[in-house]
């Protein structure tokens, strides 16, 4: 089809430098035929994923002598079967463990936005944004475990939606947290995210035609807003601006439990807990073989122990419910999804005279976008910038099982943004 040759021109173009680690364009043409609906769609699959016969290794070099997978992941399965045509799997953050994006091994994608200095794309779901962005696909693939989907799509100017995690089969994804894992995708639009979304988790998306004024926002105060750059505060205030003229009803409110954040992951949170007891086997026969600042992070869980780990699971579920009395009567809360425009890949390449860089970077990059995933949430980002402007996400937030309730606002307020701005 005319789509998928203009995508197969774009990825074979200097624009998708280091974005798939492998494609396969004539088998995706040869099942073009295929109808339902995600006909046509040219999708891309991040590493992450298993596909039939091909060997996952999660942006590392420490799977490659792995078997290949016996069947594609569910969440694989289910885009095929919807009609998508899978054109190539996609760079990643080795074992999806950093928001940058950067891979020592495969190359850094370059994010699209800027034509004059080479960005950062965010991560972990690199590749996919990028394929998305630059048009190589129309759906990518990816997994947010504490932002890797949405991080992306606010640096590269599309859309990311992060689902209640228990919505979409993790099977077949090559863990990182089996806490907070949560499988969803890329788009360029929000109506493109719904059908990406109902194919994924295999449930119809309720819609709701209440106007903008019917819905009620809260802005959090505590630490979301913290460290914005000049682009990223001008986007977000031009567009609470633009939401209260529509007859949006927003609060500010402190949301004060978000700084009780810190002090329930002192010990290193459930990402180098669980992470460290998927790799600790690998990392025995393999240290050598793994991007250095990913290994650091994951050693962390090693020295955890057991009643931290209980602890930490107690804390957050009595974490969740304070959130959610305090969102009480609120349909989403409005943050930015990450508080800086994308920095240049020179400041954060490996090397370790950039260690100290890459991991403030990705610190702040992660800041906002886990909150959600501690939550149990669900969360989309929208591109809110205005042309000329590098790329700022707006991020519509709240806990568990309000997909719906995020969808179909996302609609509302994306409609808002896309059109042209009062004069």
């Amino acid at each position: 089809s005319q789509t998928l040759a203009a995508a197969r021109a774009v990825a074979e173009s200097d624009a998708c430098r280091h974005v798939f680690l492998s494609t396969r364009f004539d088998e995706a043409a040869a099942e073009a035929a295929r109808s339902g609906p995600l006909a046509g769609w040219p999708v891309s699959i991040k590493d992450l994923f298993d596909m039939a016969g091909e060997v996952t290794t999660a942006g590392s070099l420490a799977l490659q002598g792995s078997a290949p997978a016996t069947a594609d992941a569910p969440a694989v399965a289910r885009l095929r079967a919807a009609g998508g045509l899978v054109v190539g799997r996609t760079n990643m953050t080795e074992f999806a463990f950093s928001g940058v994006g950067v891979n020592p091994h495969h190359g850094t994608p370059v994010n699209p936005c800027d034509p004059q200095v080479p960005r950062i794309p965010g991560g972990s779901s690199s590749g996919a944004a990028v394929s998305v962005a630059t048009g190589a696909a129309r759906l990518g693939l990816g997994s947010d475990t504490g932002g890797s989907i949405r991080i992306p799509a606010a640096l590269c100017g599309i859309v990311g939606f992060k689902n209640t995690a228990s919505l979409v089969p993790t099977a077949g994804a090559f863990p990182l947290s089996t806490t907070l894992d949560t499988v969803c995708a890329m788009t360029r639009t929000v109506e493109d995210a719904i059908t990406a979304h109902e194919v994924l988790a295999a449930r119809k998306v309720r819609r709701d035609d209440r106007p903008l004024s019917a819905y009620r926002f809260a802005v959090a105060t505590t630490q979301m807003l913290d460290s914005v750059d000049a682009t990223v505060g001008r986007a977000f205030e031009r567009t609470l601006a633009r939401l209260r003229a529509e007859g949006a009803r927003i609060d500010e409110i402190p949301l004060a439990q978000i700084r009780d954040l810190g002090t329930i992951q002192a010990t290193g949170g459930f990402s180098a807990a669980e992470s460290y007891w998927i790799h600790r086997h690998l990392l025995q026969q393999h240290a050598d073989r793994y991007d250095l600042r990913v290994r650091i992070r994951i050693e962390r869980g090693l020295n955890m122990k057991a009643w931290e780990y209980v602890e930490l699971a107690h804390a957050r579920r009595a974490w969740i419910t304070e959130v959610e009395q305090a969102l009480g009567g609120y349909d989403a809360v409005l943050s930015p999804t990450v508080p800086i425009v994308a920095p240049p890949i020179a400041d954060v390449a490996p090397g370790a005279e950039r260690d100290e860089a890459f991991f403030r970077t990705n610190a702040l990059l992660l800041r906002n976008t886990s909150v959600v995933n501690m939550l149990d949430g669900c969360a989309i980002s929208l591109p809110c910038h205005e042309n000329g402007e590098l790329p700022v996400g707006l991020m519509a937030w709240h806990g568990a099982q309000r997909d719906d309730t995020i969808l179909n606002l996302a609609l509302h307020v994306g409609r808002l943004l896309t059109s042209p701005l009062p004069n």
